[in-house]
């Protein structure tokens, strides 16, 4: 069993109320996964994400969530400190190659690092491709955190 479904299982029992996706430009994974999460989260759990340098959500994460129907196109990048981490209960950090941010809060951190969608010269199509690796990787894994949640 891959580490990340084990940590997912430990994090259903523990029942958070807030997840907090978190990357450095909150631009792309994290942006992917907090409307993935949205969608399959019970009502009862905040979800949320942030970033330590927030950019703009890049209009491929856009794109490819409308492609299985969530609509993120109102989301903004937001700063890791406009998160009052005293209501976070978990931290799912996504970074792979970068330097992840720090989140001093007591939450549970997980670490799920996934490649970045879309590195620097990459081709459009390339590009695209790679949101749509994250995309899907990440609605597995949040599949499987949100299967059988019970409010």
């Amino acid at each position: 069993m891959p580490e990340w479904m084990i940590e997912a299982n430990a994090l259903r029992k523990l029942k958070p109320r807030h997840i907090l996706f978190l990357c450095v430009a909150n631009s792309a994974r994290s942006q992917i996964a907090e409307g993935i999460a949205r969608s399959l989260a019970p009502s009862s759990v905040k979800v949320s994400s942030a970033g330590s340098v927030p950019t703009r959500v890049n209009p491929l994460s856009i794109e490819v969530l409308d492609e299985i129907g969530i609509d993120i196109s109102s989301h903004s990048s937001k700063s890791l400190d406009s998160i009052d981490a005293s209501t976070v209960d978990a931290v799912i950090t996504l970074c792979a190659e970068e330097v992840c941010p720090v989140f001093l809060g007591r939450a549970t951190r997980l670490y799920w690092g996934l490649p970045d969608p879309a590195p620097q010269g990459c081709a459009d199509q390339a590009a695209l491709d790679g949101f749509r690796r994250v995309r899907d990787e990440l609605r597995v894994r949040l599949e499987f955190l949100f299967n059988d949640w019970s409010e």
